[in-house]
Order: C-alpha cells, then sequence, then structure tokens
C-alpha cells in the first residue's frame, strides 16, 4: 500500500530523541524552549509554545482571546472537527462560512456577505478561525481587514501549512492574525509524534497561552518576603507556583520536542519535495477527468495534501467506487474532509445539509492523493497509472 502521508524520520531524528532519554529530563526540560525558539525563528514570530497536540494548541487560543458562554467562533466546514470543537470546549457557539470553489479555503466574499447580515442582527463573531487547507494560506489580507472592519479575533488554523508562505512571508508570522496554530502529527510537514504549537507576536497572549498549557500556573521571580511579613515567608521561595487562572495540562515532552526540533533541520526540504511531487501530479493528472488543485498568486502551499475533484460528468464511476477501486489496487487515499455541519453531533446543534453547498459539493467530488517527502517518483507514477486504468 502506497499511503496517503507517512513520517520521514532520520538517524539524526533517532539520536536526538535517544539523547533525551539518556538524560534526566524526559519532559519540562530544555528540548521544549529549544524547539520554540527554533519554529519561532523559523516563522519570523516573536513567541511560540509547544503543546500536545493541534487541539490542545486550538483550545487555548480560543482561552486566550476569551471566548466564552455567549460568544460565537466561526471557522469552515471543510476541516477537521477540531477547528469548530475549540469553540465548544470554551462553552461559545460555532457557525460556519462556505468555502471558496478553487482555493478550499475560506471563501472571503462569503465571509463579507455573513459579516455584513451578522452585523445588522447583532450576532458578529468574536473569533474566526481561517483553516489553511492542504497546505495553501488563505487570504489573510482580506481577513484581517475585514476583522479590523467588524471588531473579531483571527486563529490561523495552520494545522497543514507549517514551512508554507503567504505574500513571501512563512506562515507562522503572525503579522496578519492574533495566533497561528500548527500541528505535528506524523502524516503532517513535520512530526513529533503527537504535538502542535500556538505561534503569536503579542507578548500578553504568549505568557497567557504559555500558562493555560501548565494547569493555568506561573512560577513567580522569587524574592525575599518584607521583614514585616516575616510570619508568611515558608510560602515563598524556589518551590513557590501560582495558580493564577483555570487551565490545562496540554504540555510537549522533552522527547516530542527533540524529535520536533531534529525534523525543523530539513522542513525546507520536505516543503520542497513535496512541491516537486504536486508539480509533477499537475503535469501527469493533465487530460484525465479530474480537477487539481488550483493556487492562489499569493501563496506559496506547504502541500500537505494533493486533493484532485473527480469531473463525475465525465466518467462513470461514482467517488466511492473510484476510491474502492484504488485503495484495491493498494493506493492509499483518502477523502479530506466530510464537512463538519453533516456530522451527527453538529446535526443535533441545529445544523443540516444544504447550508453550505461549495463545502458539500467539494466534498462529493474530492480524493485525496497519496503525497509525502519521501514518496519516489516510480510510486507515484504508480498512483498515477493506476487512477488512470480506473478512470477509463
Amino acid at each position: 500500500m502506497i499511503p496517503y502521508g507517512r513520517q520521514d524520520i532520520s538517524a539524526e531524528d533517532i539520536d536526538a530523541v535517544t539523547q533525551v532519554l539518556q538524560s534526566d529530563w524526559l519532559t519540562q526540560g530544555q528540548a521544549g524552549p529549544r524547539f520554540e525558539q527554533g519554529m519561532a525563528g523559523y516563522c519570523g514570530a516573536r513567541n511560540a509554545i509547544a503543546v500536545s497536540n493541534a487541539t490542545a494548541a486550538l483550545h487555548i487560543a480560543c482561552l486566550a482571546l476569551d471566548l466564552g458562554p455567549g460568544d460565537i467562533l466561526w471557522t469552515v466546514p471543510n476541516t477537521f472537527v477540531a477547528s469548530a470543537n475549540c469553540a465548544l470546549y470554551c462553552g461559545a457557539g460555532v457557525d460556519f462560512v462556505d468555502i471558496d470553489p478553487r482555493t478550499y479555503n475560506m471563501s472571503v466574499t462569503a465571509l463579507s456577505e455573513k459579516l455584513a447580515q451578522a452585523s445588522t442582527e447583532g450576532r458578529l463573531p468574536k473569533v474566526v478561525i481561517p483553516v489553511h487547507f492542504a497546505g495553501q494560506s488563505c487570504e489573510m489580507t482580506q481577513i484581517r481587514a475585514l476583522a479590523d472592519r467588524y471588531g473579531f479575533r483571527i486563529i490561523e488554523d495552520a494545522s497543514h501549512a507549517v514551512g508554507g508562505e503567504y505574500l513571501g512571508r512563512k506562515i507562522g508570522a503572525a503579522q496578519l492574525s492574533d495566533i497561528v496554530v500548527f500541528s505535528f502529527h506524523p502524516v503532517k510537514i513535520i512530526t513529533t509524534g503527537e504535538g502542535g504549537m500556538a505561534l503569536t507576536n503579542d507578548p500578553r497572549l504568549g505568557r497567557r497561552l504559555a500558562y493555560l498549557r501548565t494547569h493555568g500556573i506561573v512560577r513567580p521571580v522569587q524574592t525575599d518576603p518584607p521583614e514585616a511579613d516575616r510570619s508568611n515567608e515558608d510560602r515563598h521561595g524556589p518551590w513557590t507556583y501560582e495558580q493564577i487562572e483555570l487551565g490545562l495540562n496540554y504540555r510537549m515532552t522533552d522527547i516530542q520536542a527533540a524529535l520536533g526540533a531534529s525534523q525543523l533541520g530539513r522542513l525546507d526540504a520536505f516543503v520542497a519535495r513535496r512541491r516537486e511531487l504536486a508539480a509533477r501530479y499537475d503535469t501527469l493528472l493533465a487530460g484525465l477527468p479530474v480537477t487539481c488543485p488550483w493556487q492562489h498568486p499569493d501563496t506559496n502551499s506547504a502541500w500537505h495534501l494533493y486533493v484532485i475533484r473527480l469531473r463525475r460528468n465525465e466518467i462513470k464511476l461514482s467517488r466511492r467506487e473510484v476510491f474502492d477501486a484504488l485503495r484495491s489496487a493498494g493506493i492509499g487515499v483518502n477523502v479530506h474532509y466530510i464537512p463538519v455541519h453533516t456530522q451527527p453531533y453538529y446535526q443535533r446543534l441545529g445544523f443540516r445539509a444544504g447550508m453550505f453547498p461549495e463545502a458539500e459539493s467539494y466534498y462529493q467530488d474530492a480524493i485525496t492523493l497519496p503525497l509525502f517527502s519521501k514518496m519516489t517518483d516510480a510510486e507515484q507514477d504508480t498512483v498515477v497509472s493506476t487512477l488512470t486504468k480506473v478512470l477509463s
């Protein structure tokens, strides 16, 4: 089976993890801060906070922006459920904005129209989460302008987009948003096994994200208590910590961080190979009854996914028949994503099929082809030749 995604682990990665396993610190040592500093430097952000997974990063990002009961968060239906669930974890409501039919990202037109209507009805969102689907950035300049006009905060869900670029700047720089979230799941661009990160340029948000991932606890600067307060001196010492907010245990271990820091050294090479393979797919698939991914000229995708759309009016098979035939032939295709608003849980919240037609239309045609940095040209040729046989 040629999988749709696979991690790329080197001897250097293994050595980095082994060094941590042989050290005194398996968690809360120096590997975490080194990984954070490396990623912040790579992206050009001031603060990077490593956490146990991207869902945790989304959750504490919402908390740091004070999302709560009575508030509402907007995201897209074409995403993994975590992009919407993070609002519900905070007791807030959630709604969706339909996608652009070419990029499959949040439609700026749909967002603008929905905001105008929500403004007249007094139900504007507090937070909007654009999702950089498949590694391509959303149109963040336009979304930022709408945020300035309507007063919402922005969390970029860049789980697919580590190493990608927008207007010549690395995704993660957080120049046009409050917080950017990355994922380091094994099928993503780089991996820590499981893991995530939140990046921001706001020092206050950076501090809050850091203590929200650790039970809401801070360690105050140690000073001797004043002479008049010697009766309470046992409260002050090197052991002192203070819980200032209700936080969570979302820390990343040093084992994970060491792997991430090692992988970061090869991030550009990973992305370059993915871009090469994506361009090769574009050429190899020309002439088949499929629509290849369209790229906005302002973006340079990290190519987490390569998603085609079947032109079903030109073929005799259903998407399911094509999918099953490819899987049976050893091609590990997948589908990204079932629209969130059609999930049973969200149906119970009042969402219904037909509410976001572009996302639903996209889903009916989409198939994710294998794409990973260690994929060989021969494996890619096998994918394309098998797809050609199935479609004909």
